[in-house]
Order: structure tokens, then C-alpha cells, then sequence
């Protein structure tokens, strides 16, 4: 009776020890039962998607699944975003945009075929851009004041690029004209990167973009730089005035990426989603990146998420409903 005691007592302990031994990503795989999507509703190139796969590989290696990043560009982002939100609510289809875009969206497009605020479930928020206002080498600008002197004595003849119809930075530039009082063409592009292409390239003439898709290429020459959102100028571009240095409205507009999931999703899959975002936010190597394209990294909750998101909607309709702007402007 005794020996038997013994024996079951050491198969316990050798299971137990077993168990303990296993490595934490084996454990954690369990949650995931195959592939995780990130979807990106916009071209490759552009801010979100500088993010997608700079943490899509630290949440493969977290989550012990392949995590994919699938670039589904159309309708200012919606179309990415719609697909996420029809997803099976199991957090293996997850949204990474601006969701200062997604937030005007109610406001523009009131046939939305899914609710922002219920369809998709919020994770985190990952980190703040402020934008660089551009042009192309041909403009003859260098200083806020040029610009805009040059914008009044021709009227119409600029064509500003930007990430899609109801963008924040196509928000920001109807708003700029208004304020200024200059007219320039707003034309939507499938995301940041193919806008600040399209100005590269001379087939728009500004843009309106975020610091980590265009700040390379004022860099390079290819774009000249002429202000900056936010609060401070930016280490890595300390010549470039802010906003409000240069008494351009919009200073606190900007790029805000988030991480989402289908809405209906289980809390415990949400919060081990956020748990692991975090964890990927605060290495070294991550901040390094972001900080070097002038980006903020932002850590919160889901619910801290939840919160802003709710709040810009209502902050950017109200901006949207006073400015009388259409999705055609």
C-alpha cells in the first residue's frame, strides 16, 4: 500500500515538474489555435504598416502562431476595418490603423456597413505621430508663410495628397484652407504611403502625412519639410517649426495608431492580446524605432482605449459638423 502511495506521489510530482518545465510560449500557444491576421486597412508603406510588421513578428514569438500582415487598402480604411469587424470574435483578426481615421468615420459615411464602437473591440493604443506638413522640391516654399503666401496668390493650384476621404489629415487640411483662407485640391490617396509618393513624384503637391512615413523622405530631399504638429519641434527635424510656432491651426492633430480585434471577442483573449502589446511596446528596440520616426509610444488598457475612442468621435463630429465638410471636399 505504501510503495503505492509512494509511486503516485512521484508520478504527481514528475507531471507537475513537467508541466512547469514546459516554456512559457508553449503554454501560452494554447490560447491561439492557428494563424493571426493583422490587417493594415491601407498600402504598404505607410505609418500602420511600419508598425504591423515591426510587432507582428514580437506577437508571433509571444503567442507561438505565425502572425500575417495583410494590407487591405480602400474607403479611407473602412474596408479593412469592415472586414475585421465581420471576423470570428476569437482575437485571430486584429486591426492596426489610425483611429483618429476610423474615428471620423460615423460622421462622414453614415451608411457604414458595421458600428465602430461595437463591431471591433479595442486592445491598445500604440503610439502618437504628429504630422509634417510637405511639399514637393517645385513649390516654391520653405517657410510656413511662403506656402501660404503662394497658396492665396494661386488659388486652386495646389493639390494636397492625402490618406483617404474622411482621413484626420484630410480633415486637417480642409480646416487649414478654411482658417488661412486659401483653396487648394484635396485628392485621397489608399493610404499615407501612396500619398506621399504621388507628392514625391510631382503628381500632388503637398501632404499632410505622418512623421514616420514622411519624415524619411524630407531626409532624403525628396520632400521639403515645412512645419510640424504637436507640442515640441522634433529631435530629428529641429529646424521644422510647430504648428503653433507657425500660426497654423491643427496643432494637435495627428496620426494615433491602435490595435483592435473583432468586437465580441473574450476579455481574457483582449487582455492577454494587450498584455503582450505592451510587453512589445516597451523594448528598447521598438521605442528606438518609433522615437526615431518621430513617433510616441502609448501603453494603455483596452478600456483606457475604449474611452478615447468614444471621446474622438464626438470631438471629430463635432469639428466635421461645424466645418461643413463632405466627403467630396
Amino acid at each position: 500500500m505504501k510503495t503505492r502511495m509512494i509511486r503516485a506521489v512521484a508520478l504527481t510530482a514528475l507531471a507537475v515538474a513537467a508541466f512547469v518545465s514546459t516554456p512559457l510560449t508553449a503554454a501560452r500557444a494554447q490560447d491561439f489555435k492557428g494563424p493571426v491576421r493583422i490587417v493594415v486597412p491601407f498600402a504598404p508603406g505607410g505609418t500602420s504598416d511600419i508598425l504591423a510588421r515591426l510587432i507582428g513578428p514580437k506577437l508571433s514569438e509571444a503567442i507561438g502562431q505565425s502572425v500575417v500582415i495583410e494590407n487591405k487598402p480602400g474607403a479611407a480604411g473602412n474596408l479593412g476595418a469592415e472586414a475585421v469587424a465581420k471576423a470570428k470574435p476569437d482575437g485571430h483578426t486584429l486591426l492596426l490603423m489610425d483611429v483618429g481615421n476610423l474615428s471620423t468615420a460615423p460622421s462622414l459615411f453614415p451608411d457604414l456597413n458595421f458600428n465602430i464602437q461595437k463591431d471591433l473591440a479595442t486592445v491598445g493604443m500604440v503610439m502618437f505621430g504628429p504630422y509634417v506638413l510637405a511639399v514637393h522640391p517645385s513649390v516654391p516654399a520653405t517657410t510656413p508663410k511662403d506656402l501660404i503666401a503662394y497658396a492665396k496668390a494661386n488659388p486652386g493650384k495646389l493639390a494636397v495628397a492625402n490618406s483617404g476621404v474622411g482621413a484626420v489629415n484630410h480633415i486637417t487640411a480642409v480646416t487649414m484652407a478654411k482658417s488661412l483662407g486659401i483653396e487648394w485640391k484635396n485628392v485621397p490617396y489608399k493610404g499615407g504611403a501612396a500619398a506621399s509618393r504621388a507628392v514625391i513624384s510631382g503628381e500632388s503637391n503637398v501632404i499632410i502625412n505622418g512623421t514616420t512615413a514622411t519624415l524619411p523622405f524630407v531626409a532624403n530631399k525628396q520632400l521639403v519639410g515645412i512645419a510640424v504638429s504637436g507640442e515640441e519641434r522634433l529631435p530629428s527635424a529641429k529646424d521644422l517649426p510647430t504648428f503653433k510656432e507657425a500660426g497654423l491651426p491643427g496643432g494637435d492633430a495627428g496620426t494615433w495608431q491602435g490595435l483592435m480585434t473583432t468586437g465580441g471577442t473574450p476579455a481574457a483573449t483582449v487582455n492577454r492580446l494587450n498584455a503582450e502589446l505592451k510587453k512589445i511596446l516597451t523594448m528598447p528596440d521598438v521605442q528606438a524605432k518609433i522615437a526615431e520616426q518621430g513617433g510616441v509610444v502609448k501603453v494603455g488598457s483596452p478600456d483606457d482605449f475604449k474611452t478615447w475612442l468614444a471621446n474622438s468621435v464626438k470631438t471629430w463630429g463635432g469639428v466635421i459638423k461645424e466645418a461643413g465638410i463632405k466627403p467630396a471636399d
